[in-house]
């Protein structure tokens, strides 16, 4: 009889271990990370600047995830002159996570217009199209964060807001700010093309053949996402040199990847 008591006590003690374990385990709240989308270069041309040659072109960053982008800066005082960055992760619960971000906001003072953007945050490379090799790479450009245009004006995504939220131009013309807050709704992309600065990779001693025009953002990862797969995009194109003003000609745009081939 007694090996029965012992085994009913330790029955009991495993269910209410198993219980214990239950109410200590803490799920939590899901977290609504954004999801950063490259599209592929648009726009692309040649822009003589004195004695050298650009290849220019328009980007489009959006945010496809369930989350927004949500950057908050500071900074002591005006003799700093960047700002250090955290990341607000909204969860499910309506609560937030903050995380540092290993990246800066500067002020850059640009045409037609200044504004904070974080730093070194969008890299341009231009690599042979046979090979792979890297020919050029662009200067890394800063972004500023904010619902510029709908990613998709015909199909709103599920967590899309009904109208754009952040509409705060980043600090335009106000290099004495010190503090700010940028953000990017789900559904919403950022327009970096002529209104707001172009990206471009210097083509003056390449020469005249086939190259795939690549743009990456988060490259470093400084903003935490759902998925990383889709911050690249690329086109392929035929650079000419017949006479002294370069031309070029997009063959093929290869949103979502690196890699782009002609069809």
């Amino acid at each position: 009889m007694r090996w029965v008591v012992v085994l009913v006590v330790s029955l009991v003690g495993i269910a209410l271990g198993v219980v214990g374990l239950l109410l200590l385990r803490d799920d939590g709240p899901d977290e609504l990370l954004p999801d950063l989308r490259q599209a592929a270069p648009t726009d692309v041309h040649i822009v003589e600047d004195g004695d050298s040659y650009r290849l220019a072109f328009a980007s489009v960053l959006a945010n496809v995830g369930q989350g927004p982008v949500l950057i908050g800066a500071e900074r002591p005082g005006r003799e700093t002159p960047e700002m250090s960055v955290q990341q607000l992760v909204r969860r499910t619960d309506a609560t937030s996570r903050a995380r540092p971000v290993p990246a800066e906001l500067r002020y850059v003072d640009s045409e037609p217009a200044g504004h904070w953007l974080l730093s070194s945050f969008a890299v341009v490379e231009l690599r042979n199209a046979e090979s792979g090799d890297l020919v050029r790479r662009g200067e890394s450009a800063g972004v500023c964060f904010r619902d510029d245009r709908q990613a998709d004006p015909e199909e709103r995504a599920a967590e899309e807001p009904a109208r754009s939220i952040w509409t705060d131009e980043c600090g335009v013309d106000q290099p004495g700010l010190l503090s700010i807050r940028q953000g990017l709704s789900p559904g919403f992309g950022v327009d970096s093309g002529r209104g707001g600065g172009e990206r471009f990779v210097d083509v003056t001693n390449v020469a005249a053949g086939r190259y795939v025009l690549v743009n990456r953002t988060n490259t470093e990862r400084a903003l935490e996402e759902s998925n990383y797969e889709n911050n690249a995009s690329s086109v392929l194109l035929q650079l000419h040199r017949a006479g002294a003003l370069p031309s070029v000609r997009v063959l093929a745009r290869c949103p979502g990847t690196a890699v782009c081939e002609a069809g």
